[in-house]
């Protein structure tokens, strides 16, 4: 399974094809395509490739899927034998994306993610129609 590591917002991850995962706040639309170009590693069935620090050419392509908030942090300030308390709360914005490209230089597709399109099943509605006399 192949699998490349990407640095974003100060943070690395790791990543294949299809995993959607939360990270750092990024300036796009929803339903966008954002390209990461800071790739630390790729890794296909057969050969690893490392960066020193980042792998020239090489790209993953995700979609926005949505930002989020992350759960509330509380921030507590207490002064003791002051009377004096302050209480305040951080969410901190997420972006949910899903990975749908690894490209290793050249533009070659390593991994690419298979979509699979939702097809609509329309049931039959049955009508009780009464006859009146």
């Amino acid at each position: 399974m192949s699998f490349a590591i990407i640095e974003t917002g100060g943070k690395q991850y790791k990543v294949s094809t299809s995993n959607i995962l939360e990270v750092e706040k990024l300036d796009a639309k929803v339903g966008e395509t954002i390209k990461f170009k800071n790739v630390l590693l790729l890794n296909d069935n057969t050969t690893t490739e490392i960066g020193s620090p980042n792998i020239e050419g090489a790209t993953v392509e995700a979609k926005l899927l949505d930002h989020v908030k992350d759960r509330t942090v509380l921030i507590f300030h207490k002064r003791r034998r002051k009377h004096s308390r302050k209480k305040n709360g951080h969410r901190q914005r997420h972006a949910k994306i899903q990975i749908m490209k690894i490209l290793a230089k050249g533009g070659k597709v390593i991994d690419e993610a298979k979509i699979v399109e939702k097809k609509k099943t329309v049931k039959p509605v049955k009508k009780d129609i009464k006859k009146e006399s």
